[in-house]
């Protein structure tokens, strides 16, 4: 009986040693959660420019790269972008377009009708790269093509001039005889025998886009011609300047350049191209890119009238912008009949408007306009 006692009180004091010992024991650490990962940042779309001519302060570049400063601030960080200014229109042209898609770039803007065949070329060799050409024609499957009906601008901007010369010869400095240049000489023209019947257009030719010297020749050839009011499609603000230096009056082409012509520049054809590089960049992005043919104008705010002189008397400032309004409006085109060309063959009859595929065709001057068009070389 004793011995079965004691072994009743030993696993008595076994049990509560057991039961102590238990009730020390530490809850144990709960384990730590898995950090969540932050999704991974898309690598940002590389974007290319390609411009015939340097940036500079003003003109046909100046006014793409302002796009594209544009576009870059819109889209922020999902973007970035890089150019190469003063490319030739040869074969620097093929190899800098190459070079950029080989380096990743998935957008490229080449902003110069000498581009053309070359962007087409490379875009057949790079099909996952998106390419677009200003002031072309030619389009496939991954290059698409974009312009501006700048001829809406140059009516409005012949009418100033129209207006304001004293001699009734206006002169302007243009690059190639090519159907884009040679709508604005002839809407220029138009516009200013709208206002003033008695004026004529005298042409000088650089066969450049971009020479200050030529195109400061050709001015000072037209001022030795009787023209008191220049204008150019040229991408310096040589001819501006040389208004300003010989007391003779101006008007901007692709910028305000009033600048360098405070009292000549009677107001400025202004280029935008911001909105248009924002899209085109966003619908990459978003993987709905797609070719086609754009020609935007003053109803998209790709054209504008800026930088008016306050010395244009306000009747004619308030004519000008009253017919502004009818064009963006799709009320008035700028070549509506009757229509002749300066040889007195007529292109279109009276109330009639010229088609988009004739205004890409032309090859004429119209009735005020003194002399030949030249043959091409683009």
């Amino acid at each position: 009986m004793l011995t079965r006692r004691l072994f009743a009180v030993a696993g008595l004091g076994v049990a509560a040693v057991l039961v102590a010992a238990c009730g020390k024991q530490e809850a144990p650490a709960p384990k730590a959660e898995a950090k969540k990962e932050e999704p991974k940042k898309p690598d940002p779309v590389k974007i290319g420019f390609v411009y015939v001519s340097p940036i500079g302060e003003a003109g046909w570049t100046s006014q793409h790269n302002r796009g594209r400063e544009e576009m870059a601030k819109n889209l922020g960080e999902r973007v970035t972008t890089s150019f190469v200014e003063k490319v030739s229109e040869a074969a620097d042209a093929e190899r800098v377009i190459r070079d950029m898609a080989q380096q990743g770039h998935k957008l490229i803007f080449t902003t110069s009708f000498g581009f053309m065949n070359p962007t087409l070329k490379v875009a057949e060799e790079f099909p996952d790269v998106r390419f677009e050409h200003a002031t072309g024609f030619k389009t496939a499957n991954n290059m698409a093509t974009y312009n501006a009906r700048f001829y809406e601008g140059r009516y409005l901007a012949g009418m100033i001039a129209g207006k304001s010369t004293k001699t009734n010869t206006l002169g302007y400095v243009a690059a190639f005889p090519i159907p884009e240049v040679l709508q604005g000489i002839n809407a220029f023209t138009l516009g200013a025998r709208s206002v003033n019947p008695k004026a004529q257009v005298r042409v000088v030719w650089t066969n450049s886009w971009f020479d200050p010297g030529k195109e400061r020749d050709a001015a000072n050839a037209l001022i030795g011609q009787g023209a008191d009011v220049l204008t150019h499609h040229t991408d310096s603000t040589a001819v501006v300047a040389t208004a300003e230096e010989k007391g003779k009056l101006a008007v901007a082409y692709h910028s305000d350049m009033s600048k360098f012509g405070p009292k000549a520049q009677l107001a400025a054809v202004t280029h935008h191209w911001g909105a248009y590089y924002t899209q085109r960049a966003q619908a990459v992005l978003d993987g709905k890119w797609s070719s086609g043919r754009v020609w935007m104008g003053m109803k998209d705010g790709a054209i504008k009238l800026d930088a008016i002189n306050p010395s244009v008397p306000k009747e004619v400032a308030d004519m000008v912008a009253a017919r502004g309004q009818d064009i963006a409006a799709g009320k008035f085109h700028p070549f509506t009949g009757p229509i002749r060309t300066n040889e007195g063959k007529e292109v279109i009859g009276k109330d009639a408007v010229m088609t988009d595929e004739q205004l890409g065709q032309m090859n004429f001057y119209v009735q005020g306009v003194v002399g030949k068009v030249p043959a091409s070389n683009k």
